[in-house]
């Protein structure tokens, strides 16, 4: 793999940012269109989610709690890097997870995300979006 070109890292960066606020914002089908069909996303306080299906519950999580708690979450990502090989890619970057609820905010963790990436009809997708947490923390989700 090469450093990606200015344009496939301005494309895969764009693609950690759309991930991260369809997140926030509890939007579950943009975030599951950031992901291959046959996709995953591990993380070391929610687990292992497979699939589309899989994407949409880990996805649907975020939104029922956003709902419920009338919370909000910030993914922060920063200090992207990725290299490509033809139309697969491997990324990193840093991630500050920010969580307010009844005005109060806080750092969960800083963290970093690994994932590996596929270029399909001209847009880059997640193949697997791999989670490490600093530290561990529990929102009882």
């Amino acid at each position: 793999m090469q450093p990606a070109s200015l344009h496939d890292w301005f494309e895969i960066n764009a693609l950690f940012i759309r991930y991260a606020t369809t997140l926030d914002h509890g939007d579950v089908e943009g975030c599951v269109s950031c992901f291959r069909d046959d996709a995953f996303i591990e993380s070391p306080v929610l687990g292992r989610f497979e699939g589309r299906e899989g994407i949409r519950r880990f996805a649907e999580r975020t939104a029922t709690v956003l709902r419920e708690r009338q919370a909000r979450f910030r993914h922060v990502v920063t200090n992207l890097t990725a290299s490509v090989d033809g139309d697969r890619a491997q990324a990193t970057c840093y991630l500050l997870d920010f969580y307010t609820e009844a005005g109060k905010t806080e750092l969960l963790s800083p963290g970093e995300y690994f994932c590996d990436l596929t270029r399909l009809d001209g847009r880059w997708l997640f193949d697997n979006r791999i989670v490490v947490m600093d530290r561990k923390f529990d929102l009882g989700m």
